[in-house]
């Protein structure tokens, strides 16, 4: 197995996980916050999914869905377009809403078909290339994918959380 197989795998699971986590939540729940700081199903979801759109872009040298498409009035956020939800207050929390999952995980599919185009391109030297001379040592795009796969496993585990405890409430 090469490791842009065992990448797209990990990449797959997120997928996975996302549409779980949305599908048969309503609007009232997906918003919901377990507690005012707390973040919801939606943010949380929305949230991986920029930082996926916005990180793997960056690596790639393509363009983000979010911004390329018409994904930011869909969402009507009221937010900067290039925002990806990092730093966010919970008031900034609290405006990424949405009245169907179904918004959510169309626009999650959309990046995650981008993703597995570039993943599925790659070779083992590609994995070397740096992509973020901004640490050190600098982030090479081997170091990038994983850790947006990480953050996003992180962050869609916390939606499954949050999605528990506002259906129990």
């Amino acid at each position: 197995m090469h490791a842009k197989d065992i990448l797209i795998d990990g990449y797959d699971r997120i997928r996975e996980e996302v549409h779980a986590v949305v599908e048969g939540l309503d609007a009232e729940r997906l918003n919901a916050r377990p507690s005012p700081a707390a973040n919801s199903v939606t943010w949380l979801v929305w949230h991986l999914t920029r930082v996926q759109d916005d990180h793997i872009a960056d690596a790639f040298g393509l363009d983000q869905i979010w911004l390329s498409g018409d994904w930011p009035d869909r969402f009507g956020l009221g937010l900067p377009h290039h925002d990806t939800g990092y730093g966010h207050t919970p008031a900034q929390v609290a405006q990424v809403r949405v009245t169907d999952g179904r918004l959510l995980t169309g626009y999650y599919d959309t990046v995650h078909t981008q993703t597995l185009g570039a993943l599925r391109a790659l070779t083992a030297k590609d994995l070397e290339r740096v992509v973020d001379e901004g640490w050190e040592p600098p982030v090479t795009l081997g170091v990038r994918l994983v850790s947006v796969l990480s953050d996003d496993l992180q962050h869609i585990g916390q939606a499954a959380y949050a999605a528990g405890l506002v259906q129990r409430a």
